[in-house]
């Protein structure tokens, strides 16, 4: 368990980090300062698309991990490998593919004219919109 390396003079409640003793200064009307960070100061790494018309390009928009960014590019840049047999969807993650294929068949919602969604909002909204009216719609 971490020590409150960090105590307030007034009230003696501790805290993990400076930062957070200055800012509950604040609330004792006790003059406080936050450190800013300075330009030798090691910054977080952040990993950006190697696609250049992609937002993650950009290091303000980067993402944190080297899983997320790998796995960023292969949904939306790279080819999708693995197909589902059931519906023949498509990915590019292997993981995706695998945790649509335990639940892929099993939530049907099948409209008279014979097309399947797999979410009632889905079929509602295609209801509503082919009958232009709220439709009220029982599922046993």
């Amino acid at each position: 368990m971490a020590t409150n390396r960090f105590i307030c003079e007034i009230c003696n409640k501790g805290f993990q980090r400076d930062q957070n003793l200055q800012l509950h200064r604040r609330g004792h009307n006790l003059p406080w300062k936050l450190k800013q960070r300075t330009s030798t100061e090691v910054r977080k790494r952040v990993y950006v698309c190697p696609e250049s018309s992609c937002v993650h390009h950009n290091p303000a928009r980067a993402l944190g991990d080297l899983t997320g960014i790998k796995k960023h590019f292969c949904r939306k840049h790279g080819e999708k490998k693995w197909k589902c047999d059931k519906c023949s969807k498509k990915y590019a993650v292997q993981s995706d593919w695998k945790a649509h294929s335990k639940i892929c068949g099993t939530r049907e919602y099948k409209c008279d004219c014979g097309t399947i969604f797999s979410r009632f909002i889905n079929i509602y909204t295609y209801l509503k919109y082919i009958f232009k009216q709220i439709i009220f719609i029982i599922i046993f």
